[in-house]
This record gives structure tokens, C-alpha cells and sequence, in this order.
């Protein structure tokens, strides 16, 4: 057993009985390389990483491999998820170094931590053009022994290079309304209109593009009479098949294809095909908080029951088989059960008619299911047909059918419970916590039986969640990446502290407890404390991290989570729009000027800036209604605030006077006549109050 036996990360328990003599990163490690002059090998992976368990398999369980990496190198196991800041530094070093990237990483470095020699998975062999991992090793050593300043001038100039990358400051060049919608229409000219979604295989989700067009298409909804600056620049900018039709295509073609699973609900990682029906089996927190979301806003634009479904069944999945008792959410689900990936969600006709009997025709038809499979000899489910021609080939009524295919997924789940599982991921981390955070908490309220109610089983997983957040994985009042088991490991990353603020305002926007609001500005002011950057923007780690990195680094680019950049303006305009602070809209727009000149051009390289860069330019409607929470009248005008899709719109609600702790934009707003007030603002300057839902319907459409 190695030294990873101790470790809370059960990507790292996983090596634990390797013959590999594996550290965890930190200063033992780095201390015995430069005491032994030896060079470090670093692999960085994930839990649910397939080809993580296949190169552990083929080479770190080999005994003759592992006695050449114990003899020759420093080993050093990470899991990218509780360190994304070593996994982007070394990333950026093997793309420099190969062209390409991925996991498992393999990355080479000097006893003071430069990078000279990198790649991804290799295998046992040499296989497709790509040298065997004993080959590499063997390779490494020799330049080591007979090379040393050839690695050493290799190093330096990588280094440079990544130091280089690291200095991105803010610029005089803002957004503007044209920006914006030349990165919609970049979007719009690149979509896949055969299959849906951006790019070919793997096809990935991308869930914050699709936001960005709900957001910047909401702009163009009916208005008052007379041309804006929206209006023409949309008779610039036409958008081809629907304005945004691209967002809602996706979602569609996203949900019947194999890369959702119909029967236990959620998505999985990608599809490996252009077409989604084959996908990467592993299911990740943070794609299925996103999309969920992403599929909640579309049922408030269109109404579709469609939408609402999947959005529902992708929530029901992480509370039933990524929750933990004490409230928080799981990081993710193998590929693998069995040691084979997807088994666990794949059938046969055979396995599909013994489950299902009588209503076998009608659910093969709905998936198109044949002897043969569409994979491997086994069948992904994916609808072949909608509901209305389903309907119509048995004399159903159309509404029958969503109902029927319900019923069949139940059945199905059932069986699929006897079938060993994939492994969980089991630890939390903050980040993608507050990601499926924001997903209930904005779930709690629109999904509600009434309007002003909340959802009580959303509210009450993102209650639970949000104060397991602030209490355990916040000990000592510093906030934590990870919690697993009881213990929680290292301290938390930009992306952390602004997505947990995210959360807990949106939280707040659904029950209006003080609480919420209050931990949000406490998370800000440490935020900017311990990650600002002087030149603009946030350094993507705290000052005071150790062992030090050899470059500070400074994400400003979203990959299949948001950057923390785009996250931290973010939350800093929606505080600023609930509680006035000139520096935080100066340090908002400072960090989004970094992205200013590239995320028009590379809009799904910088989605979630994009979506932060909509909310500057604003206008933000701003409504505080004064009067008791829990009294119909009070309810009535917190419905109509809620009514519709929105994203441009901060709401506080308290009774007179204020609480301690509230948004200022409650200050100085009485009741009216004593009864509930709205006031419906734009940059704190607001209008007449209102008592009644007609009137403060009328001021936020004319707004």
C-alpha cells in the first residue's frame, strides 16, 4: 500500500494498492525530487475516467513498470476535480508540448516543477503510431541521465510560455449590444442543423451556450412602440431558423438521443457520435446541474410539458442516486460496471421484452429497437419516433404517450436496479455543488404547484444543501474545494466562492432568507481578498496556497464548467444589482473587459461571459416588494415578478422594516396605503409603487 491509502479522493483510492510508490501532491513529494535531484512523473485523472482505469490496469499494476517508476522518478497521483488549478497548468503544458490534450494525463517535470515531456494515455504497447508507456519511461530516463540541458532549455521556454498566458489584464475594450449579438450569430452559423448542437465527434453539450441565446434573445420580445438600440440590431443580425431556435433544437435533439438516459433520468458525459446516440457512459454533477437548468428556462420560454420533463427527471436523478445524507451532491457515475463501460445502461430486445410484456411493440417502436442493436450488439435508447406519429400508429390520443413511455422507464428502472452499479464518485465539491445548487433553487420556485409557493422537495435539497455548503465545507470560516467521509481537503478555488455565491443568491430570490444574502457578501468580500488581481480580474487560486505553483493562474475561459472569471463578474453585477457597490461593478466590468475582444469570436470558448456581459448592458429590472412573505396579497405580486422567463431581473421581498442583512434595495421603500408594495427599479432609481398584479405587470413589460 502507497501513500494514497489516507486520501479523501476516491480517484486516488483507486491507486492506493499499486505497486506504484505514488504521493499525493504536496511538499514531501517536491522535497524528496529536489533532494534526489529525480525528475516528477505527474498523472492527473478522474474518478469516472475510462481510460484513467485502463492505463492503471495495463501499466500502473505492472510490477517490471512500476519498479522503473519507483526507481527512477518522484510519482505523483492528482485528481484534477479537488486540484483544478495544477490540472490547468499542466494541461496547457501538454497541449504546448503534444498539440492535444486529455485524461489520464501524463506530464514530466524538473525537480522545480517545470514541464519538458507530456501526453495523455499510453498504451501497454506501442500501438497507433504512439510509443508504449515503458517506452516513454525508459525515454525520459535517458535524456534525464545524458540530455540534462536539453530538458532543462525545454523547461525554461514552457514556462515562459505558460507565464506568459497567465498575464491577462483588463482593457479598455467592454461589450456592447453588436458584440453580443455577433457571437449569437457565430453560433447561429455554426450549428448543426441535422443533428443539433455545435461541432462533430464527440459531440459535447454545451449548456452555456445555449443560455447565453435564451438570454440574448429574450431581448427581442415584444416591446413598446418605437425602435431600440435592440430592435436595430437585430434587423442586422438575422438570425435564420426561429432567433435562438438553435438553444431549443439542441435541448430537443440533446433528450431523445442516447445521450440522455430515459430511464433512470440525466445525461451522460458526451456522445461519441455526431448524431448523440452512442455516448461516454459516465455521468458528471456539474453537465446535469447545467442542463437542467438549461432546460428549466426553456419551458418558461415555450411552455413545452416536454422541457419540464426532462428537467425534472434530470433533478429526480441527482436526488435520488447523487445525494448524500448529509445534503450534498456526489461528483459523478463510472462509465464502467463490471469493468465494461455502459453496461449497466445498455439492452437487448430479449432483456427489453421480458421486462416489458405486452407493452414490448410499443416501446421497441417509440426506440426503434431491433435484434441486432445499434451498438455493439446491444441498443442505447433513443426515440425513433415523436409522440403524435406514436400515437397514431396505435390509436393512442397523442397525451396518452408521454404517460405509457413513463410507465415503461419504471419498469425498466426496476430491472436496472438488480444490475451492479457504476462506482460513485462519492466526495463534494463546492463548485459543482452550487451549480446543482442554482438548478433547485431556481427549480423550487418555478416548478411550484402555484406561483408563489416553492416546490417542496427542490427547496428542501437545495435548503439542505446550501447550509451543509456554508457549515461544513466552510470550517473556520475559510471556504473548502472538498468534503468526503467527514474531512474535507484543501481550500477553495476562485470558481468555489463565485459559484456558491451564484447559488445562494439565487437561493435567496426563492425564499428570501436573509441568511442566504448575507453569506453571499461575506463570500464576495473574501473573494476579492484573496483572489483579486491588481491589473483586473481574479488569479484563479489564494495567495497564500501551498506548496506554491510555479505560475498563478488565471482561467478566463470556460471548458465543461464556467470559467471562474466569468463566474466572478457574475456574481459580483447580480450583488451589485441587490445591494449597491461601486467596486463591485468596477471590478465586474474589469474582468469581463479581459474576454471582451475574443468571446464574440470564440462565443463557445467564453459562454458564460457572454451571458455575465448580457446582465451589464443590462437594462437589469430591479423589484423590491415590501409586506409580509407569508399574506396572499404579498404573494399575488411576488407571482407576477415570477411569471415568465426573466434573466435580466433581481427581486428582494421582506416585510417593513427591512431585516438586518437584507438588500439595499429594500432600504427606504414603505408600504403603501399598508399594503404590499412593489417598486419596479432601474439602477436603484424607481417607479411609481404599485399595489396591484395588473400594475406591476404593465411597469416590468414597459421597462
Amino acid at each position: 500500500m502507497n501513500r494514497l491509502a489516507h486520501a479523501t479522493s476516491p480517484y486516488l483510492l483507486q491507486h492506493a494498492e499499486n505497486p506504484v510508490d505514488w504521493y499525493p501532491w504536496g511538499e514531501e513529494a517536491l522535497e524528496r525530487a529536489r533532494r534526489e535531484g529525480k525528475p516528477i512523473f505527474l498523472s492527473i485523472g478522474y474518478a469516472a475516467c475510462h481510460w484513467c482505469h485502463v492505463m492503471a490496469h495495463e501499466s500502473f499494476e505492472d510490477p517490471q513498470i512500476a519498479a522503473l517508476m519507483n526507481e527512477y522518478f518522484v510519482n505523483i497521483k492528482v485528481d484534477r476535480e479537488e486540484r483544478p488549478d495544477l490540472d490547468a497548468l499542466y494541461m496547457q503544458a501538454v497541449v504546448a508540448l503534444t498539440g492535444q490534450g486529455g485524461w489520464p494525463m501524463s506530464v514530466f517535470l524538473t525537480p522545480d516543477l517545470r514541464p519538458f515531456y507530456g501526453g495523455t494515455y499510453f498504451p501497454p504497447e506501442p500501438r497507433y503510431g504512439m510509443p508504449s508507456f515503458r517506452q516513454v519511461l525508459l525515454g525520459v530516463i535517458e535524456a534525464w541521465q545524458k540530455r540534462r540541458e536539453e530538458i532543462e532549455r525545454i523547461g525554461s521556454d514552457l514556462l515562459a510560455r505558460l507565464q506568459a498566458q497567465s498575464r491577462i489584464g483588463a482593457t479598455e475594450t467592454g461589450f456592447t449590444i453588436q458584440s453580443l449579438a455577433r457571437a449569437a450569430q457565430s453560433l447561429a452559423d455554426t450549428y448543426d442543423w441535422a443533428n443539433g448542437g455545435w461541432g462533430a465527434a464527440p459531440k459535447f453539450p454545451q449548456p452555456m451556450s445555449i443560455e447565453f441565446l435564451f438570454r440574448f434573445h429574450s431581448r427581442f420580445s415584444p416591446s413598446p412602440s418605437g425602435e431600440t438600440e435592440e430592435h436595430q440590431t437585430r434587423q442586422a443580425f438575422p438570425f435564420g431558423r426561429g432567433a435562438g431556435g438553435e438553444a431549443l433544437h439542441a435541448l430537443r435533439t440533446m433528450a431523445i438521443g442516447g445521450m440522455y438516459d430515459v430511464v433512470g433520468g440525466g445525461f451522460h458525459r458526451y456522445a461519441t457520435d455526431a448524431r448523440w446516440l452512442v455516448p461516454h457512459f459516465e455521468k458528471m454533477l456539474y453537465d446535469n446541474a447545467q442542463l437542467a437548468l438549461a432546460y428549466l428556462h426553456a419551458w418558461q420560454i415555450t411552455a413545452d410539458p416536454f422541457y419540464r420533463r426532462i428537467c425534472e427527471e434530470t433533478l429526480d436523478f441527482i436526488a435520488r442516486e447523487m445525494t448524500s445524507p448529509e445534503g450534498g451532491f456526489y461528483s459523478s457515475l463510472d462509465a464502467d460496471s463490471e469493468g465494461v463501460e455502459g453496461k449497466f445502461y445498455v439492452w437487448t430486445q430479449d432483456e427489453l421484452r421480458n421486462a416489458l410484456g405486452e407493452d414490448a411493440e410499443f416501446f421497441e417502436t417509440a426506440y426503434g429497437v431491433t435484434a441486432r442493436g445499434n451498438w455493439e450488439g446491444k441498443t442505447v435508447l433513443q426515440r425513433a419516433l415523436d409522440d403524435a406519429t406514436l400515437a397514431a400508429r396505435f390509436a393512442l390520443d397523442p397525451e396518452q404517450v408521454p404517460a405509457k413511455l413513463a410507465a415503461c422507464h419504471a419498469r425498466l428502472r426496476a430491472v436496472r436496479a438488480g444490475r451492479t452499479r457504476p462506482t460513485t464518485d462519492d466526495k463534494v465539491l463546492t463548485a459543482w455543488n452550487a451549480l446543482a445548487l442554482s438548478a433547485f433553487a431556481q427549480a423550487a420556485r418555478v416548478l411550484a404547484a402555484e406561483p408563489s409557493s416553492l416546490h417542496p422537495a427542490y427547496y428542501k435539497l437545495a435548503t439542505r444543501n446550501a447550509a451543509f455548503l456554508l457549515s461544513t465545507l466552510r470550517p473556520e470560516g475559510r471556504l473548502r474545494r472538498a468534503w468526503r467521509d467527514g474531512q474535507t481537503t484543501g481550500l477553495a478555488f476562485l470558481e468555489d466562492y463565485a459559484a456558491l455565491i451564484i447559488a445562494l443568491l439565487d437561493l435567496y430570490q426563492s425564499d428570501f432568507n436573509s441568511r442566504w444574502f448575507s453569506a453571499a457578501v461575506a463570500l464576495a468580500e473574501e473573494m476579492i481578498e484573496h483572489f483579486a488581481d491588481p491589473s483586473g480580474g481574479f488569479f484563479d487560486t489564494t495567495e497564500d496556497l501551498y506548496p506554491p505553483l510555479l505560475v498563478r493562474g488565471k482561467d478566463v475561459q470556460d471548458n465543461a464548467t464556467p470559467s471562474g472569471n466569468a463566474l466572478a463578474a457574475e456574481a459580483l453585477l447580480l450583488l451589485d444589482a441587490l445591494h449597491h457597490n461601486p467596486d463591485w461593478r468596477r471590478r465586474a466590468e474589469e474582468t469581463l473587459s479581459q474576454v471582451a475582444q475574443f468571446a464574440p469570436r470564440y462565443p463557445g470558448a467564453f459562454a458564460r461571459s457572454l451571458q455575465a456581459a448580457d446582465f451589464a448592458l443590462g437594462p437589469v429590472k430591479q423589484v423590491a416588494v415590501v409586506g409580509d412573505p407569508h399574506k396572499a396579497e404579498t404573494q399575488v405580486l411576488l407571482a407576477v415578478v415570477r411569471s415568465g422567463y426573466r434573466p435580466r431581473l433581481v427581486v428582494a421581498v421582506s416585510s417593513e422594516p427591512p431585516p438586518e442583512g437584507a438588500p439595499s434595495l429594500l432600504r427606504d421603500r414603505p408600504m403603501r396605503d399598508g399594503k404590499a408594495t412593489a417598486y419596479v427599479c432601474e439602477g436603484f432609481v424607481c417607479r411609481e409603487p404599485v399595489t396591484s398584479p395588473d400594475a406591476l405587470r404593465e411597469q416590468l413589460e414597459s421597462l
